[in-house]
């Protein structure tokens, strides 16, 4: 909680829970997806786990991705020479904005407006970490996102 008592992203998601049942979801309905199912064809089982690890840091709950993981780098580099292209984003975000319904995150403009803010911005690094030629930047920081310009959740 901010010191004007405004919550970060992750605890008014629901914390590690909600973004388990988000990632949980969304990699059951990847095997269906054209489009991406052939990129997830050899996922880890625990994968889910590790994205619902990733994006809580992201949003301000623990540091676990970067103690167990390593970090945004190791993120970065899970996507080196996997060459994504624009309608593997897409869809992506997509299926995860439809699948966060599902989820039962919150659907109040302010987190939403703040959540679809980084998925946009995260997949497109994804897509321009994963062409030919890039390496992820060896000082690459865990992005720490926030509610952006709306400020936190609207008070009415």
């Amino acid at each position: 909680m901010s010191d004007d008592g405004i919550p970060s992203l992750y605890t008014w998601a629901g914390g590690l829970p909600a973004l388990e049942r988000l990632t949980g979801i969304f990699y059951q309905r990847v095997p269906d997806d054209p489009l991406l199912a052939p990129l997830f064809a050899h996922m880890d089982a625990r994968h889910p786990h590790f994205v619902a690890l990733f994006l809580a840091e992201v949003f301000g709950g623990p540091a676990r991705y970067s103690e167990q993981r390593g970090g945004h780098r190791a993120m970065l580099a899970q996507h080196v020479a996997r060459h994504l292209n624009e309608a593997q984003r897409a869809r992506w975000m997509a299926l995860l904005l439809e699948c966060a319904d599902a989820a039962g995150l919150p659907d109040n403009p302010e987190f939403r407006s703040a959540f679809v803010g980084y998925v946009e911005w995260g997949t497109r690094l994804a897509v321009l970490n994963s062409q030919l030629g890039q390496l992820p930047d060896k000082q690459a920081a865990m992005p720490a996102w926030g509610w952006g310009e709306t400020g936190g959740p609207y008070r009415g």
